[in-house]
């Protein structure tokens, strides 16, 4: 098994945080993303879209992070990371294309600006990423009282939130965690999986 990854893109991480909760091993194709090694013919012989993470499993190629996501729950369901029950199922995948969508591409906008020098910053992108990434932690803050994790168990939906929650310290944000978030950050942090990820990161 091959995951072509760049380290610090955070739907890579997701896959690794899956593999490494299922205990998988797996070799690293680090793809050089500032050097446009995405967009070679090699690399869109595997995703036509050019784009990081891609699994390669015993020569089946799956691209796109919930994808190989849900392919790694499926060909290796212990632990599963999905709810049994339907209709959490489908909430658990509802709020991962919530995290994927208008939570951690808000979160990577705003780390972009923050690499540009401050007179040079969209002020106005980083108010909206700022805006997007709070509401998101509302939303999350709601849902978390008297639940360990987003749908009960540790899910997808957990493991899609995860990188950007990692790296919020450094997005030089003001954020007033209350204890049902913060204390549902704090159970990620002590994961293995998602250790393992802050080791790497």
């Amino acid at each position: 098994m091959t995951l072509y990854d760049h380290p610090d893109c955070p739907f890579a991480q997701k896959v690794r945080i899956v593999l490494a909760e299922k205990e998988l091993s797996y070799d690293t194709e680090t793809v050089d993303l500032a050097a446009g090694a995405q967009r070679s013919p090699e690399f869109r012989r595997l995703n036509p879209f050019g784009q990081v993470p891609v699994l390669v499993d015993e020569g089946i190629v799956v691209y796109e992070s919930t994808l190989i996501n849900e392919y790694l729950n499926d060909e290796y369901p212990f632990p599963n990371l999905l709810p049994e029950d339907s209709a959490d199922r489908a909430k658990a995948r509802m709020l991962e294309d919530y995290a994927d969508r208008v939570f951690t591409l808000p979160g990577m906008s705003l780390r972009q600006q923050l690499t540009v020098a401050v007179d040079d910053r969209n002020e106005q992108k980083c108010d909206t990423a700022r805006n997007a990434i709070r509401s998101g932690l509302g939303m999350l803050n709601g849902m978390l009282k008297d639940k360990e994790y987003i749908v009960g168990e540790f899910s997808l939906a957990d493991v899609s939130f995860a990188p950007l929650v990692l790296d919020l310290a450094s997005l030089e944000m003001e954020l007033d965690l209350k204890p049902p978030v913060a204390e549902w950050i704090a159970r990620l942090k002590s994961r293995r999986s998602v250790e393992a990820l802050r080791l790497v990161a």
